[in-house]
């Protein structure tokens, strides 16, 4: 008996329930995105959406990260503060396109479903700070940056004025910003 290529038929199943949920939510957004529409555009039951995951939260948030795990790579130039450079200049153009346009919903329905809002920070957000947390202890082993460092407080230092301006100012983030807050930061924290 021959083998059959390919992927198997979950995986080709999986994939197609996430890019409905991902075209749908850039579409419509998150409000508009339900179940019914997703097994309706992928051509599966609710039941085979719901074998996987728990809520739409869920599947919209696995779709979301697919896309962003693609755009957001870690950089690693050797220079610790330049990493951190790429990284969050490229956090803040994807955070400012059609697709990153997304989050602002998303965190802004979360404040009303701790279901979305806990999916967000396990799924999307944590990923992330785990990323940045990489960079700065590879900085810490290169001895570029203190072997005490408040690694947690440092990525606040960092992400807070991003999420400020994308969030509550509406202020621009533009490659000069992201410098002169990176430059801040790691000047305070050598």
């Amino acid at each position: 008996m021959e083998k059959k290529l390919g992927r198997p038929r979950s995986e080709k199943t999986k994939e197609a329930i996430l890019s409905a949920a991902y075209d749908l939510l850039l579409e419509n957004g998150f409000g508009s995105v339900t179940i019914e529409k997703i097994a309706e555009r992928a051509g599966v039951s609710k039941a085979t959406i719901y074998k996987w995951w728990a809520n739409k939260a869920a599947v919209v948030m696995d779709a979301f990260f697919d896309a962003a795990v693609v755009r957001l790579q870690i950089p690693d130039t050797g220079s610790t503060i330049e990493d951190m450079i790429i990284q969050l200049n490229n956090l803040a153009k994807f955070l400012t396109s059609k697709e990153g346009k997304v989050i602002n919903e998303i965190i802004a329905e979360g404040q009303y479903d701790h279901k979305l809002a806990d999916t967000y920070r396990k799924v999307y957000f944590k990923p992330r700070r785990l990323d940045s947390r990489f960079i700065l202890e590879r900085g810490i082993l290169r001895g570029e940056l203190k072997k005490d460092l408040d690694i947690e407080l440092t990525m606040d230092l960092i992400f807070g004025p991003l999420f400020y301006r994308l969030l509550i100012t509406g202020d621009p983030v533009d490659e000069e910003f992201i410098k002169q807050v990176i430059n801040y930061v790691f000047q305070g924290i050598k």
